[in-house]
């Protein structure tokens, strides 16, 4: 069933994903309503200006959208950022991108299966939360193994449920709006709470561009587009915007209807991880928390097999360039995925979600160590483009606005999300780092003995 990697070492997948499966992929990854459990601290720490939050936040990972769009152009491939830092850079920082991306890739959906198995534990506590995460696991597996069409099919009508209760909390609140007036000024959603602080709005962006983790997801299916890398191109800008207006629109809302202020967050940080809920609650009632609560936990299971998809490609590209086992770059001739990296991703997501759930620690714990990796491969991303364009002066002549300033914008970004990132973050992305490096080392000495390096 498995169909082996020809003289070059390269396996084929199958072009069937058209645009509405890449965005749908992307935004199932970064989740409608993923603002939900960090609007609490977002208002406290920008003093009640959520919303310009977002605006600002749309706007700075902007940069690496586009430099994912300049890229895919280049390597229309699986892989993602690694494939792109490797053309852009050279073998050695390719694999750092596609090792660091890969911490972000098994994590991130470990993360989602455990907002699933709580959520679900929390609507049926007669199940252990970690039972109701592992079995998140097993379905969505076999999706992802299904085949890429069969998974994006589901995810669809998924995603389209998620939109609905968007949807429904936001025609809820705009009739709460009407029906009570708001609990703040019109504008302070955009302008804060008793003032406008440019300090608290970045110190606040730093932890809203972390929502958008994901959509550079769809890059890795660049491999499996019916329309090619400009297709791959658009849906990777189209999923970022779409985020960006759902997010801002919500928390605008979700602000003028706040039952705390600002303030009053700041000083109970207990109140800010249920701060969204508890304004649904005080505005239309137990029924719509009830209803985005589940929509949360469907969601959750599905944003972890958009990454587990995802976190499968970075595994098979990397195998196939002999960076990781061999038998990682198969591919099944039946569904047209690669099952064994698939295979290798789900085991991995799978432990490190059901230890968590076992433990009263281990969101806190995962939490804590997700995404740092992520934006290391993005600032390697950046560096690709001016490594490709504006150094090696490939594909036509460079502009200095497209493949210079825009890059080394979204890469002052991303370095500063880093330095504000968790501590714990900092160390173990190092330790992964520090890892990576001593594999990358150790493959190359055993290519020079071996007479290939």
């Amino acid at each position: 069933m498995a169909q082996p990697a020809d003289e070059r070492g390269r396996t084929g997948l199958r072009r069937t994903l058209t645009f509405r499966d890449l965005v749908v992929y992307g935004l199932l990854f970064i989740a409608p309503m993923a603002p939900v459990g960090v609007f609490g601290t977002l208002d406290a720490k920008s003093h009640g200006a959520v919303a310009l939050v977002y605006v600002v936040a749309t706007v700075a990972m902007a940069f690496t959208a586009f430099s994912y769009a300049q890229m895919v152009r280049v390597a229309p491939q699986a892989g993602s950022v690694y494939t792109y830092a490797r053309v852009g850079l050279g073998e050695g920082p390719g694999f750092v991108a596609g090792w660091m991306a890969m911490l972000d890739y098994l994590l991130i959906p470990a993360v989602a299966y455990l907002f699933s198995g709580i959520a679900m534990n929390a609507l049926v506590p007669e199940v252990s939360r970690w039972v109701w995460t592992a079995v998140a696991v097993v379905v969505t597996t076999g999706l992802n193994l299904w085949g890429v069409r069969a998974a994006a099919r589901v995810g669809f009508l998924v995603l389209a449920m998620e939109i609905a209760v968007l949807l429904v909390f936001v025609a809820s609140a705009v009739f709460a709006l009407a029906e009570k007036g708001t609990r703040r000024d019109w504008l302070s959603p955009l302008t804060g709470d008793g003032g406008l602080t440019t300090g608290a709005v970045f110190a606040a962006v730093s932890v809203a561009v972390l929502s958008y983790l994901g959509f550079d997801a769809i890059a890795a299916f660049a491999e499996e587009s019916a329309g090619g890398s400009a297709r791959v191109a658009r849906a990777v800008m189209t999923c970022l915007a779409v985020a960006g207006v759902l997010f801002v629109a919500q928390t605008y809302l979700a602000a003028l209807l706040a039952p705390m202020t600002p303030a009053e967050l700041t000083a109970d940080p207990a109140a800010q991880g249920s701060a969204f809920y508890d304004t649904v609650d005080a505005a239309t009632g137990a029924w719509l928390h009830d209803l985005v609560a589940a929509s949360k936990a469907i969601g959750a299971a599905f944003a972890a097999l958009a990454g587990q998809a995802a976190a499968g490609r970075l595994l098979f590209a990397m195998a196939r360039d002999r960076r990781l086992p061999a038998p990682l770059a198969k591919v099944d001739s039946g569904s047209g995925v690669p099952r064994p990296a698939l295979l290798g991703a789900a085991v991995v997501t799978l432990v490190a979600a059901v230890w968590a759930a076992r433990r009263d620690d281990g969101l806190d714990r995962l939490v804590s160590v997700v995404n740092v990796g992520a934006l290391v491969a993005f600032a390697l991303l950046h560096l690709s483009v001016i490594g490709w364009f504006a150094v090696r002066k490939r594909g036509g002549p460079a502009s200095p606005v497209r493949h210079v300033v825009v890059p080394l914008l979204g890469l002052a970004v991303v370095i500063a999300v880093v330095v504000k990132a968790a501590a714990t973050a900092q160390i173990v992305g190092g330790v992964w780092l520090a890892v990576g490096l001593g594999v990358l080392i150790t493959q190359r000495f055993r290519g020079r003995a071996a007479g290939t390096g």
